[in-house]
């Protein structure tokens, strides 16, 4: 299938504008997903390569293949339920913010083809975390789904630092009753000041205002105690890094995500003059190494995520190999089309099967 795509499909979708094409992307797949039979159908189909796939436990859940789809894409939970049947087997929707925002100034999303690359300012365009929990609460909640849903949290543009955490909080409390997991995305370089959420202290007042409220949350009849994940920066040294995860140690989160985009400009991009984070394959290298990293410094026991840069069945086998132990892909299905996620897993269960 991604042959076809990639001498069909992709031509005519590269004529139009980057954001153009990724909305068309989001309705077919919202499409799919509100036609049970067409997505019960090509669930089967998709499934039927990676039926010998291992499942993947982490955080509490269980995930039917390691390949998942990344935030991004289905930015307001129009898209996520036909997922399972373009072969992924998690996904996370978002990033969603306590305040509706339309973004930034257009363009703001550009393809680099002969790179596979992108660089994208879209700077958080959401409905809103109330709009998304009303949509959310007319889909398959948590236990009758397919596969994990998680739910990517970000911080209003219009919040000032100060007040980070009490902005998270009204998404975490309008969410958390929809979501698998969740994510606090500290690391988009598109909201001004949002990674300075990274740094030790400010990460030590976020970190504690969302895991007591789910302590709370957890506390009350009913309720259920839902995993919380970070998603940290290629961009951080090493000793950033470091703090980070004595952090998330002393909360006790239940995993990391690495990496979000980078701002730097490695090989040809030194000389593009687009502001904006660059994803796929020059993030590659980077992304890798900062799994492993994570993963020797904290002995394999924090769950890892690994993202960024997987263009193919070597680039996601090379983060599982560091020691993630799921991975998800965005600009790589946009180079190698809706089932790529499929051609992955099928890729890993071969993998699998060779050792």
């Amino acid at each position: 299938m991604g042959k076809y795509y990639e001498t069909l499909f992709r031509p005519a979708l590269f004529t139009r504008d980057s954001e153009a094409a990724h909305e068309i992307g989001v309705d077919a797949m919202a499409w799919l997903g509100a036609v049970a039979p067409v997505r019960r159908a090509l669930e089967w189909w998709t499934r039927r390569g990676t039926a010998r796939a291992r499942p993947v436990a982490a955080f509490g859940l269980q995930f039917p293949n390691a390949v998942g789809l990344a935030a991004g894409f289905d930015k307001n939970a129009r898209a996520w339920p036909a997922a399972a049947a373009l072969g992924f087997g998690h996904v996370e929707i978002g990033t969603v913010t306590a305040l509706a925002q339309p973004g930034n100034p257009k363009p703001r999303m550009f393809r680099y083809p002969a790179d596979e690359a992108v660089i994208n300012r879209m700077g958080f365009n959401n409905e809103g975390s109330e709009a998304v929990a009303a949509r959310l609460a007319r889909q398959a909640p948590p236990g009758k789904r397919r596969i994990p849903l998680g739910v990517n949290l970000g911080k209003s543009k219009v919040t000032e630092i100060e007040q980070a955490a009490a902005d998270y909080l009204r998404s975490f409390s309008r969410l958390a009753e929809y979501a698998d997991y969740l994510v606090l995305n500290v690391s988009s370089p598109n909201t001004p000041n949002l990674r300075q959420l990274q740094d030790e202290s400010r990460l030590r007042e976020l970190l504690a205002a969302i895991t007591g409220a789910n302590r709370d949350r957890a506390a009350q009849p009913g309720k259920r105690r839902v995993p919380v994940l970070l998603k940290i920066a290629p961009d951080l040294t090493w000793p950033q890094i470091d703090a980070v995860l004595g952090v998330i140690a002393e909360y006790g989160l239940d995993g990391i995500i690495a990496t979000n985009t980078t701002l730097a400009r490695p090989g040809p991009f030194a000389t593009v003059n687009e502001a904006g984070g660059l994803s796929g394959a020059p993030l590659t290298r980077r992304s890798t190494e900062i799994v492993g990293y994570i993963a020797r410094a904290t002995q394999g026991r924090l769950p890892i995520i690994g993202v960024g840069g997987i263009v193919d069945i070597e680039s996601a086998a090379a983060k599982l190999d560091a020691g993630a132990t799921l991975v998800q892909v965005y600009t790589g299905m946009i180079y190698r089309g809706p089932f790529f996620a499929a051609e992955l897993a099928r890729g890993l269960v071969e993998r699998q099967r060779q050792r």
